[in-house]
């Protein structure tokens, strides 16, 4: 077993994660992007390897996770199994065992997740929606975009795969989830606890920040598995235009020629929230849950929207930039 723990100024909760997996300590690698706090000396107090991201190339979550890869492998090559963890996680106890159980056990399967809960759900109403987001059923991922970069993965795989794509700056893990899949690879969810995140997201800007990223994913994910045999991203994408760009582009075109008619066409969104509402209950949500995550997915629509043109941009200039809310 290794771990790859990666971060960037997260300070207490970087010294919980690595005390969460202060056992495997020597098998440990802690690839820090540029932090501005005493990330790196914590680090260096429990004594796993360090490795820190030279400033000159982009930082990405997918860099991050490789050069640790590769420095983990470097020092212990016969490691089977890695598990990734940021460093906003704290990993459960008992996980790596259970989830290195479920590899050994699984040859076909290429990485493994369990239960990830949000430490401070109560916080912010946006921690409450990470919260709903990290939710998972147990057994095979039918969509394998749905891994999470707090997983662990079988070596030989990631290798054959050749890791994250570092270029990407956001949904690397999904991109890789879909790799998978395509390499005819399963996902498998377990029942038993994997790790608590904090999301620390307390404002409506951060959370914005987030849904501007989220929709960067969406353009970057279907450039490059949306005509797959798999079309990632295609219905994300379909709905991230028609919603936050045709839709409202439509309604002012047309509002002095209609004499504001096309206003009423703003009456669509309630009725999105209100079938994101329903579905969300037949999920098993509360009233007040499914009410929230509605609403986040109808405003998230114009952030998402903001997010991919900001993909068109950065893909004509061939320069990703990591996207940060917090």
């Amino acid at each position: 077993m290794g771990v790859v723990v990666i971060g960037r100024n997260e300070g207490a909760r970087l010294r919980a994660c690595l005390e969460s997996i202060a056992e495997y300590a020597a098998h440990a690698v802690y690839v820090d992007s540029g932090s501005r706090d005493d990330s790196i000396a914590i680090a260096a107090g429990f004594g796993v390897d360090i490795v820190a991201l030279d400033s000159s190339r982009p930082f990405s979550a997918g860099r991050a996770r490789n050069e640790g890869f590769a420095r983990l492998l470097a020092k212990a090559p016969s490691v089977r199994f890695v598990q990734f963890v940021d460093g906003d996680c704290v990993i459960a106890p008992g996980w790596i065992c259970a989830g290195a159980r479920t590899l050994a056990a699984r040859p076909d399967c290429a990485a493994v997740m369990g239960v990830l809960v949000e430490r401070r759900a109560g916080a912010s109403i946006y921690s409450r929606l990470c919260a709903m987001e990290w939710r998972r059923s147990p057994g095979d991922l039918e969509n394998c975009a749905y891994l999470s970069g707090i997983s662990m993965v079988r070596t030989q795989v990631f290798r054959e795969l050749g890791g994250f794509r570092p270029e990407v700056i956001a949904g690397q893990d999904s991109e890789l989830g879909v790799r998978m899949a395509l390499a005819g690879h399963a996902i498998t969810v377990i029942e038993d606890s994997m790790a608590s995140h904090d999301a620390d997201m307390t404002t409506f800007r951060q959370w914005w920040r987030r849904a501007v990223r989220a929709g960067h994913a969406i353009g970057q994910r279907f450039d490059i598995h949306g005509r797959s045999a798999l079309r990632d991203c295609a219905r994300e994408r379909n709905s991230t235009l028609l919603w936050g760009v045709a839709l409202p582009v439509a309604i002012l075109i047309a509002a002095y020629p209609s004499r504001g008619a096309s206003l009423w066409l703003l009456a669509a969104y309630p009725a999105l929230g209100v079938r994101v509402w329903k579905a969300r209950r037949r999920l098993g949500d509360s009233f007040s849950d499914a009410l929230l995550y509605a609403c986040a997915i109808v405003v998230g629509k114009f952030a998402n929207a903001l997010g991919l043109i900001r993909f068109f941009l950065n893909k004509r200039r061939g320069r990703y930039q990591i996207i940060e809310y917090r």
